[in-house]
């Protein structure tokens, strides 16, 4: 009977055991101190988000009894150095009952960096070609390696905060060209003061052109007198020559296309700025006043694409979400390898020109053509279904955020933190595909490519589209039944929020789309042709209501002073409802509009109720503390 009793408490012991096996094994930890070959408990955590994942694969795969539940990857704080981009495929997606999560450790922030810390900074006394007042006060370090190779970059930070890329003016100064030569694909501008640039490697001038900008790279500097003749690489210098929309501006009344030349010894003068000399492996950065570079934690982003969730139109991956990581240091290196001449909110073209003989068949009065791609981003997500992000931050990143490219279903951006991003925070949806034309509906014969009610809510997003000036905060293609509520969205340097693409009228795959309630001031810092909420071509049952929008920042170079909006429907906009919305004063544009739009009650009228309730709700204003507070001495037009 002894025995009987015994045999009965070892087996209850054993299936309690086989219970709390069970429980923790559907949770596997990350932490930096840990080994992949570890088991993923919280006693013995994997070292990378890669193994968390294939074990949880496995799990998925063998259909493991405890994953009824879902999968959790649990991620402890500190920074994870990323070779190559975390890529979730359809394998990996849980169900409705079992989602599978990747999310940070209770009270940590995890970091997944796509950079390379550069380091074995010494200060040096002389360097050929630094101006003289810099000289003394710059440090040099080996230009970093990554993965055995010499690594290029066009972005640095120091202590979490971006460097400048070493430039002929100060601040936010720049110059203005003396002339555009469309036929020779060549710019006069005054002569530099830099002195000789003949021999300058790597040298750039950053262009503003209406509502873009255009980084091309210089092949030939040509001085004649005050006056300098640049020349470019292709294929860029033919784009920029040959694209009429935007093209460069030339105007006696409100002065030409700014610009200023980037990437040249010659140019660092200032504090906070740096220098790659690729030639001779060496970076140059001359301190702020407040950092000490021989313990500072300096970055180079290595990695354009830092997280790839990728499917396919019939096995999407579906059930997947990110809660609480950070996403750094991303990189985009096409503007050094290729140039890059945007036609509008980034998409860069491939070939554009005006047409001899204007019309095509959508379009009878078109007089230009154009191709364009689309920026990387630090995180991509193709063909998803139910998937999300939740209580992220996007930060120090080159070029778009986070990018729901195609083919997405029921997706959430919600409760995130975009800050310090070169290109636009949210992407989501076709724009246009690089082998058809950007003016042509878009028509899918299947329209599960179509990103379809993908919810955007209650994301702060600050300090975005600091280098692509013409990217906006939250950009929307050829989407239906998104639905973008309750963000916050300022200090952006053009468009707050941008909805479709097309430029036409003709009915195509866009419809029921809704900008709710959002919070939407200091926006087009740098470009005008802009609104705090913009719109193109048709898009039947769509509706723009109860947002608030203020604060429009004086442009120093813009092409035209007054064409600044708050609201603005644009080409082909048709069948869009827009009301309700408050703004100091009724400055809206409607431009070139189809039929079917509906405009009700919007302006410094409506009710103080709508004004206090846009932006973000009650439970993501944790992310309020992330603002930047106090007044800025950046001018604010006035009605």
């Amino acid at each position: 009977m002894v025995i009987c009793k015994r045999l009965i408490v070892v087996s209850l012991a054993s299936i309690i055991s086989l219970f709390s096996d069970i429980a923790i094994a559907s949770d596997i930890y990350v932490a930096p101190g840990g080994v992949d070959t570890n088991p993923g408990s919280v006693q013995q955590p994997k070292a990378t988000l890669a193994a968390a994942l294939r074990q949880a694969r496995e799990l998925r795969r063998l259909n493991d009894p405890s994953i009824k539940d879902g999968i959790r990857i649990i991620v402890k704080g500190g920074t994870y150095f990323l070779n190559e981009s975390l890529f979730i495929r359809p394998e990996d997606s849980g169900t409705e009952n079992s989602p599978t999560i990747i999310e940070a450790a209770q009270g940590e922030s995890p970091v997944l960096s796509g950079g390379v810390k550069v380091s074995g900074w010494k200060k040096v006394s002389s360097v050929p070609g630094l101006p003289v007042s810099a000289q003394g006060k710059v440090w040099m370090a080996d230009m970093p390696m990554f993965e055995g190779r010499p690594l290029e970059f066009r972005q640095l930070w120091v202590n979490g905060q971006k460097a400048i890329r070493a430039k002929d003016t100060y601040g936010d100064s720049m110059n203005r060209i003396l002339s555009w030569n469309h036929q020779t694909e060549s710019c006069w501008i005054p002569k530099p003061k830099a002195g000789d640039l003949s021999s300058a490697e790597g040298l750039e001038m950053f262009i503003h052109q209406w509502w873009a900008i255009a980084n091309l790279r210089v092949k030939s500097v040509n001085v004649q007198g005050d006056s300098a003749q640049l020349t470019f690489y292709q294929p860029e210098g033919r784009v920029q020559s040959e694209h009429p929309w935007p093209a460069p501006w030339i105007s006696k009344k409100t002065g030409n296309s700014a610009f200023y030349l980037t990437n040249a010894i010659q140019f660092l003068d200032s504090p906070g700025e740096w220098y790659l000399d690729q030639r001779a492996r060496k970076v140059y950065y001359w301190p702020r006043n407040n950092e000490n570079i021989s313990n500072a934690n300096v970055i180079a982003p290595a990695l354009e694409t830092l997280v790839r969730v990728e499917g396919s139109i019939d096995r999407p991956v579906s059930h997947f979400y990110f809660k609480g990581i950070s996403f750094q240091n991303a990189t985009w290196l096409r503007p050094s390898k290729e140039g890059h001449v945007p036609h509008q909110a980034g998409m860069y073209m491939l070939d554009a020109y005006k047409l001899k003989i204007p019309g095509t068949p959508d379009k009878k009065g078109l007089e230009n053509q154009a191709w364009v791609g689309r920026p990387a981003a630090a995180v991509v997500v193709k063909f998803s279904n139910h998937t999300g992000f939740e209580s992220c931050r996007f930060e120090h990143l080159a070029s778009t955020g986070l990018d729901y490219e195609r083919g997405n279903h029921a997706d959430e951006i919600k409760g995130n933190l975009f800050r310090d991003i070169g290109g636009t925070a949210i992407l989501i949806g076709v724009f246009s595909d690089e082998g058809i034309e950007a003016h042509l509906p878009y028509n899918p014969a299947d329209e599960r490519d179509v990103s379809t009610n993908t919810y955007i809510s209650n994301n702060l997003i600050t300090n975005v589209t600091n280098e692509d000036w013409g990217c906006v905060g939250i950009g929307a293609g050829y989407v239906k039944g998104i639905r973008i509520e309750h963000n916050e969205i300022y200090n952006v340097s053009y468009t707050g929020i941008s909805m479709g693409w097309g430029w036409t009228r003709t009915i195509n795959v866009m419809r029921s789309n809704s900008i709710i309630a959002n919070s939407i001031h200091h926006y087009a810092k740098h470009m005008y042709d802009v609104a705090g909420i913009y719109t193109l071509s048709a898009q039947p049952g769509s509706l723009i209501q109860y947002n608030y929008i203020d604060s429009i920042y004086k442009a120093p170079y813009a092409h035209d002073p007054n064409h600044w909006f708050y609201l603005y429907t644009d080409e082909g906009s048709s069948y869009i409802t827009v009301k309700d919305n408050w703004c100091p004063a009724e400055k809206f544009l409607q431009n070139a509009n189809g039929p079917g739009n509906t405009w009700e009650n919007n302006g410094p009228k409506v009710a103080d109720s709508i004004k206090n309730a846009a932006g973000i709700q009650a439970k993501y204003q944790y992310l309020l503390k992330e603002k930047e507070h106090g007044k800025t001495a950046w001018p604010i037009n006035q009605m």
